[in-house]
């Protein structure tokens, strides 16, 4: 008999190994945004689609990973400086135990939503292998651009993608 490998340690393998090559995988996709619903950090449910009319950066994030914890910061600026424009960043956590991620939410500090996958339902929807995986999707729900990795730095190229798809 064999036994299957949990999907939360497939995930950190293949964040592993994404490190180790010292790659980062970015560019334009497209589709429709597949629609989910997750219980947030203040407790209430969200849907992404009650978020069509805004860009959306969604980050899907682990508490193990350091370049997911290096990068918040950088998504809580982006967050901050264009969500009068019809912007936000909703933070996907992939950790079927949320625990550890409300522990790190004390020490790294953000504005925007906290969305607690513990099942990995959203996860599955987006094929996410890589922490952290970003996509960017447009006002009409839309993905437009996906980012698998993160170095710093990067998020400059988050930042070009979002000024692009908010004077859409």
């Amino acid at each position: 008999m064999t036994r299957r490998m949990p999907s939360s340690l497939r995930l950190l393998l293949s964040v592993l190994l994404l490190g180790l090559l010292g790659l980062a995988q970015a560019g334009e996709v497209s589709g429709p945004a597949p629609d989910f619903t997750l219980r947030s950090n203040t407790g209430k449910n969200l849907k992404l689609s009650e978020f069509r009319g805004q860009v959306v950066l969604l980050n899907f994030w682990a508490s193990w990973c350091g370049p997911c914890r290096q990068e918040m910061p950088a998504l809580d600026k982006l967050h901050k400086r264009y969500s009068k424009l019809g912007f936000t960043v909703l933070g996907v956590n992939v950790e079927e135990d949320s625990a550890q991620a409300k522990r790190m939410l004390k020490e790294v500090r953000v504005s925007f939503p906290i969305l607690f996958d513990t099942q990995n339902t959203a996860s599955k929807l987006y094929q996410v292998a890589a922490m952290p995986t970003t996509v960017i999707i447009d006002r009409d729900g839309n993905m437009r651009y996906l980012h698998k990795g993160y170095k710093p730095g990067e998020e400059s190229v988050y930042k070009k993608w979002v000024k692009k798809l908010i004077r859409e």
